[in-house]
């Protein structure tokens, strides 16, 4: 459950920045970026997680992939596969063999309720810098406006011309790094509707817990 946390998070992070008082070379690069994935049939992303704590001496990587479509989305991860498809919530547990049913409050512009929120939520909160340009990529540093926050940094890493993204880095305050590094940035996977939605048929036996 901690992981799932982490990368809905790092799904966020992307496409957050800020157009005050931020870096215009690293706002236009963000924009185009942003507009990229919203004008895209649907989002795919096959990655590796990586958590780095400096403080127990720790590391982790599990590999996993999400494919959003406007206000839909499922995501695979080693021990939970999420589906929703805009109103209803599956997430579902294979070593346990059962599947948790919700419906989000339609009212929260969380990941979890309204997915589509992501690639709007950029025009406040965080400065962003253009840290470093190079032939093949940008690297773009965003930073909390409040300085309270348990974030201090994410570096984005993106892919020139084409604008996919290559790796995000979220470094916080309690010396754990994560990093989710892209294997796959595909803007061009087409859906279809039963895609986001749990199919019983194909999980027989599995114990269903309906929270709706």
């Amino acid at each position: 459950m901690r992981n799932i946390f982490i990368l809905l998070f790092f799904i966020l992070i992307p496409f957050i920045t800020l157009k005050s008082q931020s870096d215009q070379a690293a706002v236009s690069i963000l924009d185009k970026f942003s507009s990229a994935a919203i004008s895209a049939p649907s989002v795919s992303i096959d990655f590796l997680l990586i958590t780095d704590d400096q403080m127990e001496n720790y590391r982790d990587t599990i590999t996993g992939s999400v494919i959003l479509s406007k206000d839909s989305y499922k995501l695979d991860l080693p021990d939970n596969i999420i589906w929703y498809n805009g109103k209803t919530s599956w997430s579902y547990l294979p070593a346990e063999r059962e599947v948790t049913i919700t419906e989000p409050d339609k009212d929260d512009d969380s990941f979890q309720s309204r997915p589509s929120s992501i690639f709007t939520m950029y025009k406040s909160g965080y400065k962003c810098r253009l840290l470093q340009e190079k032939t093949n990529s940008w690297l773009i540093d965003l930073y909390p406006e409040d300085t309270k926050e348990e974030l201090i940094r994410v570096r984005l890493n993106i892919e020139k011309p084409s604008l996919k993204l290559l790796s995000a880095e979220y470094k916080r305050r309690d010396g754990i790094t994560l990093t989710l590094s892209v294997k796959d940035y595909d803007l061009g996977k087409t859906t279809e509707p039963d895609m986001f939605s749990f199919t019983a048929s194909k999980y027989k036996g599995v114990e269903v817990i309906d929270m709706r």
